[in-house]
C-alpha cells in the first residue's frame, strides 16, 4: 500500500494516513491530535557500527547488530519521508564509516559519523543500535540522551513513551548515555537500543518484518510528538 504524501494535507488527511500506516504495520501509536504538516524538519538517522565493526551478534542466528541497525534505519527513513521529513543517513550500506588508511579506525569512524551529524543542518538525530547482555533474560528497548541536553531529554522521553505504550518489554524510563554520538552532537540527539540480540525471543522479533515496521513507526510517532505537530 502506498502511503499518502505530506504536502497539502489537511488534519483529516493526516489522520487517515496514520490509519493506513497502522493497517500496514498492524498496530497504532499515540500521535498528537493537533498534528499538522511540517515538511521543513530534517532528521539524521544513524545506523550504528558498519564495515569491520559488526557490533553485537545474535545469540541463536548469528545476525549482526550492524545489519539490523541498517535495516531499521532504512525502514525509519521510509516512514519519515512519507510523513514529509527530510532525512540524512550517516550510512546507507554495510560499509564502515572509517577511512581505510586510518591507524585508528574506530576513532576515524566516530569522527566521520559526528561530522555528518553536525554538518547536516538537521533538527535532531536518532542513532539506532541493538543491545546485548550476559543474562539472556534481559529485554526491551531503551532510549538514551546526552548529559545536560534538555532537548535531548525531551526527545528521548517522547520516543520512550511511545515505545513503552506500544511494546510491553520496552523500558518506561530514559537514561543518560555516555556515547560519542551524544556527547559531541550539536543537535538534539538520542540513541535507541531497539532490543537485545542476547535474548533469543527478542532476537527473533527484531528480525521480523512486521515487528520492524511497528517499531519504526513507533519511533516516528515519538519524533512527531517531540515536534508537537
Amino acid at each position: 500500500m502506498k502511503f499518502l504524501t505530506i504536502k497539502k494535507r489537511t488534519l483529516c488527511v493526516i489522520l487517515v494516513s496514520i490509519i493506513l500506516i497502522c493497517s500496514v504495520v498492524g498496530a497504532c501509536f499515540a500521535v498528537n491530535a493537533t498534528a499538522s504538516p511540517k515538511p521543513e524538519y530534517s532528521i539524521v538517522i544513524d545506523a550504528g557500527h558498519g564495515g569491520r565493526d559488526g557490533g553485537a551478534v545474535g545469540k541463536t542466528t548469528g545476525i549482526t547488530e550492524s545489519e539490523l541497525n541498517l535495516e531499521y534505519a532504512l525502514q525509519l527513513k521510509d516512514f519519515c519521508e512519507e510523513f514529509g521529513f527530510d532525512v540524512v543517513l550517516t550510512r546507507s550500506t554495510m560499509d564502515g564509516l572509517y577511512d581505510e588508511n586510518a591507524s585508528n579506525k574506530k576513532k576515524s569512524e566516530m569522527e566521520n559519523r559526528i561530522n555528518t551529524i553536525n554538518n547536516s543542518g538537521a533538527d535532531l538525530m536518532i542513532s539506532l543500535h541493538m543491545n546485548a547482555f550476559p543474562l539472556s533474560s534481559s529485554e526491551g528497548a531503551q532510549v538514551f540522551y546526552g548529559k545536560g541536553s534538555g532537548q535531548g531529554y525531551e526527545l528521548a522521553k517522547s520516543i520512550q513513551t511511545n515505545l513503552s505504550q506500544s511494546f510491553e518489554s520496552a523500558r518506561d524510563y530514559v537514561t543518560v548515555g555516555d556515547y560519542f554520538v551524544l556527547n559531541f552532537s550539536t543537535i538534539p540527539s538520542v540513541l535507541v537500543e531497539c532490543g537485545f540480540l542476547s535474548n533469543p525471543e527478542e532476537e527473533r522479533l527484531l528480525q521480523d518484518d512486521s515487528y520492524k515496521k511497528s517499531f519504526c513507526y513507533s519511533l516516528l510517532a515519538g519524533i512527531i510528538n517531540y515536534f508537537d505537530m
